[in-house]
């Protein structure tokens, strides 16, 4: 078992053909940091080499599934990340390589010939709804939130797979508004598999995990292939490139850096709050202007 800092796996006491990855930082609401898309691939793997194995659960510990990136360290933080760099010039190739290792990372839960099932409570938010979409399934509660709020400034989902799951009518409504869906309205538009009350999510889940666990590994890992290949031959690597591209553009350019300097001076609550309330974001000449104010007080 490898060691993990920011989760845990093992495999269900009542049903060994399960096993239970557990996203472990609820004192961040399960945010990501450098090291966990790394632990979740390490994860996979673990998952997989275990013949007794058929089936993944990806869950979270605490008030909800995953708050996305965490932002006090890349937003707020000052040091210097491949995600944020404040050297200049801006080495997007740096960038790419950054986001497009943990992109991998999250995507070892769509590859895994055993099937994976995403467990939300709570929020799935931002880089948190990158690790739910990877998954195969997605068992929601009712009153849990998924959504990518970051494509409004300073974020573009580098999994893409909205599209893929939504279609391109509802995906468009997701990232043109930054806006989160609740689980009755990810099962009303095909996204969430199942919806229950929180209290019966678990069972919920588990009922659905264990109906496949009695299918033989070799049958889910070739139904699962058919499946992916077609995703595959409808662009998904391609969507994935540009979409990690761009995602490193919109936390250079004058928006995505205003959003970096007023993390820095008023906290990343502040910044999050106006990225969300609906107000203009400032850009262009506006950032700048905004941006150089902000920078002269630092000094």
């Amino acid at each position: 078992m490898p060691t993990f800092t920011t989760l845990q796996i093992e495999q269900d006491a009542e049903n060994p053909r399960v096993a239970r990855l557990l996203l472990n930082r609820p004192e961040r609401l399960n945010a990501i940091n450098d090291a966990t898309p790394r632990e979740i691939r390490l994860a996979v793997e673990w998952a997989n080499s275990h013949d007794g194995v058929h089936v993944i659960v990806v869950e979270g510990a605490g008030k909800g599934f995953c708050g996305g990136y965490d932002l006090s360290q890349f937003g707020q933080g000052e040091i210097d990340h491949p995600c944020q760099q404040e050297r200049h010039p801006w080495d997007p190739m740096d960038d790419y390589a950054y986001m497009k290792r943990n992109t991998e990372d999250f995507m070892s839960l769509w590859r895994s010939p055993k099937p994976t099932i995403a467990k939300v409570h709570g929020y799935a938010a931002a880089g948190g709804s990158d690790i739910a979409l990877c998954c195969d399934l997605l068992v929601m509660a009712d009153d849990a939130r998924i959504g990518y709020m970051p494509t409004r400034v300073w974020g573009c989902p580098t999994t893409a797979m909205w599209t893929y799951r939504l279609g391109p009518t509802r995906a468009k409504q997701l990232m043109f508004t930054g806006d989160t869906i609740d689980g009755r309205k990810a099962l009303e538009w095909g996204l969430a598999n199942e919806v229950t009350h929180v209290d019966q999510l678990d069972n919920v889940t588990m009922a659905l995990a264990s109906r496949i666990a009695g299918v033989p590994r070799s049958h889910l890992a070739m139904h699962k292939l058919v499946v992916n290949q077609v995703m595959m031959n409808m662009g998904l690597e391609q969507s994935q490139m540009m979409a990690t591209v761009f995602d490193g553009i919109t936390r250079h350019n004058p928006e995505g850096l205003w959003f970096r300097r007023y993390a820095q001076e008023q906290g990343f609550k502040a910044a999050v709050e106006w990225r969300d309330s609906g107000r203009p974001i400032p850009q262009g000449d506006e950032a700048r202007a905004m941006i150089a104010e902000m920078e002269q007080r630092r000094k």
